[in-house]
């Protein structure tokens, strides 16, 4: 049989989600997991399904796609079990090289390929060249997590819901944009959030918030199962502007983790860009151990 590519439709997010999440396994790659989906969804099923490419042979995944954001960024999980197939791996090759497949737009890409040995092979003698680095990084959960750090700065961990959305997502503003959080950036944001978890992934995720000793939320992070026994995502993680240097990035990182175990994760697993070397140290802090980094492949203009 033929490998077919295609869009998949929102009805099929579910079973996308459950296969990309079987092939999520202690001591692989971090490549495109249930979660980056879960956090991609606050635009709703249809948009998440529409920015989807998979890749099937006889009726059985291959390979998912996330098309993130409109800057040829391409988030890609490959089957372990295929992973090193030559013949799956140029099919691939071809599909995401050639802009009239409908994979990737002309020009400047980016492709997050991690564990596709052979892709890369193929891509890179096509062209691409190796790109940004991002470190791996994973916490084993075995043993319960201490919560040492967390009792360490008098914080409190809550699981957020529906009444309290907008301050996890004030905090989330804060740390990625810093821009000013009004009344219309407060409306659309709970939307989006509202989406999430009233989405096809809702069922794998949980919003965390560590409270200060005043009640103030001051760092935020997002966790996702891949189901029992999988490593679980960290996405996103961040700590309002207002409140860094005080060890809440390290702490919110322990929550989390805390948090993945309890939901029946192996480990909890997140990939930072090695020259966020703050962010890498944030995590190492927080108990999770380092791995090399692994490049991006990257098209230039």
């Amino acid at each position: 049989m033929s490998i077919v590519l295609r869009t998949p439709g929102s009805d099929e997010l579910g079973s996308l989600a459950a296969a990309v999440g079987a092939w999520q396994r202690d001591g692989g790659p971090i490549h495109l997991h249930p979660g980056d989906l879960g956090w991609y969804s606050m635009r709703g099923p249809e948009a998440t399904a529409r920015a989807l490419r998979a890749w099937s042979r006889d009726g059985e995944l291959l390979a998912l796609g996330l098309l993130d954001g409109p800057d040829g960024l391409l988030r890609l999980a490959v089957d372990p079990d295929v992973r090193n197939d030559e013949l799956i791996a140029r099919q691939l090759c071809s599909d995401i090289t050639d802009p009239a497949r409908g994979v990737l737009p002309d020009g400047e890409a980016i492709v997050e390929g991690r564990g596709a040995a052979a892709l890369e092979r193929m891509m890179l003698s096509k062209g691409w060249e190796l790109g940004e680095p991002w470190t791996p990084l994973h916490h084993d959960l075995s043993n319960p997590v201490p919560d040492t750090l967390v009792t360490k700065a008098g914080l409190r961990v809550e699981v957020i819901g529906p009444d309290h959305a907008d301050t996890w997502m004030e905090v989330h503003w804060s740390a990625f944009k810093g821009t000013p959080f009004g009344d219309v950036e407060r409306r659309d944001v709970v939307d989006w959030w509202s989406t999430m978890m009233d989405g096809p992934f809702a069922e794998r995720g949980r919003s965390l918030a560590v409270l200060d000793p005043g009640g103030r939320a001051v760092a935020i992070a997002g966790v996702w199962s891949a189901g029992r026994g999988r490593p679980g995502l960290i996405e996103p993680m961040g700590v309002h502007r207002d409140h860094r240097g005080k060890g809440y990035g390290a702490a919110v990182c322990e929550a989390a983790a805390s948090a993945l175990r309890q939901m029946g994760s192996s480990s909890a697993i997140v990939c930072a860009e090695t020259s966020n070397v703050g962010a890498v140290s944030t995590y190492t802090a927080a108990g999770f151990t380092a791995h090399p980094p692994v490049p991006d492949l990257l098209r230039q203009c």
